[in-house]
C-alpha cells in the first residue's frame, strides 16, 4: 500500500508539474474530474440513501455520524467544520459536496474545472464539441440551484439525474474524441 501511495504521488507530481499544457495535459484534467465527480455524487447517495436506517430520525445520532463519514471519505470534515462552525447537518453537508465552488471535491468544483478545460480544448483544437455543451449545461445546473431546491426535488433523485448527465458527458466526450 505504501508503494502504491508513493508511485501515485509520483505520477501525479510529474503530471502536474512537468508535462505541457497540451491535449494530453487537458485529457488528464477532464477525466480526473468527471472521476471526481462521479465518485462524489454517488458517495453522497449510496452512503446516505441507503445506509440510514428506516427507524432512525432525520437529524438523530446515526443520521449525524453517516454525514460525518461521508465527510471524512472525501477528506473534507476539517474544512466543513471551518466553513460551517457547527455540527453536521444534512442540508449542509450536501450543499457543501454538491455546490461549494471552494471545496475540492464539491460536485460544482468538478464542472467548473471541466468547464475550464473544455475552453482550453477548444483553444487547442480550435473545435466545439457537443461534450462543451454538456459540460456547460451541468455547470449551470451546480451554479442557479440552491440546496433548497435540490431537497425539495429530493437528493437522490437529483444526484441520480447528475450521475446520468456526467455518464452521458463522458460517453460524448468518448465520442466527440474518437477514444
Amino acid at each position: 500500500l505504501d508503494w502504491i501511495k508513493s508511485a501515485s504521488n509520483l505520477f501525479r507530481g510529474a503530471l502536474l508539474g512537468t508535462i505541457l499544457r497540451q491535449d494530453n495535459y487537458q485529457f488528464s484534467q477532464l477525466g480526473c474530474f468527471i472521476e471526481r465527480a462521479e465518485n462524489t455524487a454517488r458517495l453522497l447517495d449510496v452512503k446516505y440513501y441507503v445506509l440510514l436506517p428506516r427507524n432512525e430520525v432525520v437529524g438523530g445520532m446515526v443520521d449525524t455520524h453517516q454525514w460525518s463519514m461521508i465527510l471524512r471519505a472525501v477528506s473534507a470534515e476539517r474544512s466543513y467544520r471551518h466553513m460551517y462552525h457547527d455540527q453536521f447537518r444534512s442540508i449542509k453537508v450536501a450543499e457543501y459536496l454538491i455546490l461549494k465552488a471552494a471545496m475540492p471535491r464539491s460536485l460544482r468544483h468538478a464542472y467548473d474545472w471541466i468547464h475550464r478545460v473544455f475552453g482550453e480544448m477548444e483553444e487547442f483544437y480550435g473545435d466545439h464539441e457537443e461534450c462543451h455543451d454538456l459540460a456547460a449545461e451541468t455547470l449551470e445546473i451546480l451554479s442557479s440551484t440552491t440546496i433548497e431546491q435540490i431537497m425539495d426535488m429530493g437528493l437522490h433523485e437529483f444526484l441520480e439525474d447528475f450521475i446520468g448527465k456526467n455518464n452521458n458527458l463522458s460517453r460524448k466526450v468518448a465520442e466527440n474524441y474518437n477514444f
